[in-house]
């Protein structure tokens, strides 16, 4: 047998640990024996076990007390209880506070052997739906990239060629520009869709924390590592692993992550023995990373190792005809998830989105849609929803109606002015709303083309 899983046994009668250790280790798995219920959370809490066999009748800490507290901390651990005939209620109460199964004393060989195989096989079924649905979300079933420009027709095309090969990547774009999803859909379009999508941003970590997470480390390595700890490259073998912000990576980690690349192998922190890996690494940047060279704050023999297959995202400015699109889908997205009724752009909002330069690109898009969603009264969203910035940029907002009359700005402004001031009943607040500006501003546009309002 080969199996990997971890068991856990807690009885207060040492021969009974004893014998169960024997028995399962038989069958491939790694077991252990503790005689108390504390021993069991002080064990549970150094290490990650897949399964705890534990009596329920124990001094100080009594089975029942076990099953509670340890579905408290640590929710992945599956149990099994053991109990005598009398005592089924309190079996049944254990399963009603989280145990998988249990089994009576005395039980034959073969019943353990059953009832251990049957519950970790429901535990691994399980933690793999909760992955699958991790890894697909609860907005759609794949990673997308929205956008009818050609410039993303040209992306997405680049994704289909590259995403079947185990390549490097390097993704460029400015921040915002949506380089993680680009690497979720490659991943999901690879032979590797399968395995796990890890992603990191290396900028956010100091030093000796990303070093940890990337490579792992042993116990007892450094203060605060009570237990070993899996690296990243680890827990992504046969997937991939997505390195955000590597061109902020300090000098000294370049050089471990090269010698990764190039040996395929890891050396956790305070380990004498690497491990080998299988994974595609796909890194992204939004800094200027041929400056870096330059300046010897990156290395370039890393650059030309990861960047074997470079992916560039223009901003959202560059890609206009993507901007009402982008924001048709996050208005669907948002609505559904935090519930309200579906909300549609008003055309001075639309004409509005496409003159602003969104500096934060998609991202500040899609934030701004949730911003509007939410604070936004009735299904059409109107210009006085949206932040100051894009009411102002570029132009006046008196200046977006599509399909008026020609003639001067005055005339322009004049005539969407009173336009609005008619769909709103002449309600000079609403009507401020609408086009974004100040009441008193229109009373003293008003005053000035000579209008009277109707009484």
């Amino acid at each position: 047998m080969t199996n990997k899983e971890k068991i856990l046994i807690v009885d207060d009668e040492p021969s009974m640990g004893q014998f169960l250790t024997l028995v399962l280790s038989k069958d491939g798995y790694r077991v252990r024996a503790v005689t108390s219920g504390k021993d069991a959370l002080a064990v549970l809490e150094e290490e990650s076990y897949q399964l705890v066999v534990s009596d329920l009748r124990m001094p100080e800490m009594d089975g029942l007390e076990l099953v509670r507290e340890a579905g408290k901390r640590f929710p992945e651990t599956g149990f099994v209880v053991m109990t005598a005939f009398a005592s089924l209620e309190s079996a049944v109460e254990a399963l009603r506070l989280g145990a998988a199964d249990y089994i009576t004393k005395p039980f034959q060989i073969e019943e353990i052997h059953i009832v251990v195989q049957k519950v970790l096989e429901g535990l691994n079924l399980r933690r793999e739906n909760r992955r699958l649905r991790a890894k697909l979300g609860s907005d759609s079933v794949e990673p997308i990239v929205v956008g009818q420009s050609e410039e993303t027709r040209k992306l997405l095309e680049l994704i289909r060629r590259i995403a079947p090969s185990d390549s490097t990547v390097l993704v460029t774009g400015e921040s915002g520009t949506g380089k993680e999803l680009v690497a979720q859909v490659i991943h999901h379009y690879s032979e590797r869709a399968n395995g796990e999508f890890v992603s990191i941003n290396c900028a956010a970590l100091p030093d000796t924390l990303l070093e940890s997470e990337l490579f792992g480390h042993t116990r007892g390595s450094f203060t605060g590592a009570i237990r070993d700890k899996e690296g990243l490259f680890k827990v992504a073998n046969g997937g991939t692993l997505f390195l955000d912000e590597i061109g902020d990576m300090s000098p000294s980690l370049q050089v471990k992550l090269l010698r990764a690349l190039q040996e395929r192998e890891v050396l956790p922190v305070g380990a004498t023995r690497p491990i080998k890996i299988d994974v595609r690494i796909i890194a992204a940047t939004n800094c200027d990373i041929e400056r870096k060279q330059q300046t010897g704050e990156f290395r370039l023999d890393l650059y030309y190792r990861l960047s074997v297959i470079p992916v560039h995202i223009k901003p959202l400015r560059d890609r206009k005809d993507d901007i009402l699109e982008l924001a048709e889908h996050f208005l669907d997205r948002v609505s559904h998830r935090i519930g309200v009724p579906e909300k549609t752009l008003s055309p001075e909002v639309k004409k509005l989105f496409t003159l602003y330069a969104w500096p934060g690109n998609v991202r500040e898009l899609e934030n701004t849609i949730e911003q509007v969603v939410i604070l936004s009264e009735g299904t059409v969203i109107l210009p006085g929803a949206l932040p100051g910035k894009i009411k102002s940029s570029e132009t006046s907002s008196f200046q977006l109606s599509a399909g008026m009359s020609g003639g001067s700005l005055e005339d322009v402004e004049k005539e969407y002015m009173l336009r609005v001031l008619e769909e709103t009943g002449w309600q000079k607040k609403r009507a401020s709303e609408i086009l974004g500006i100040d009441p008193s501003t229109i009373y003293r546009k008003l005053q000035r083309y000579g209008i009277d309002p109707p009484k």
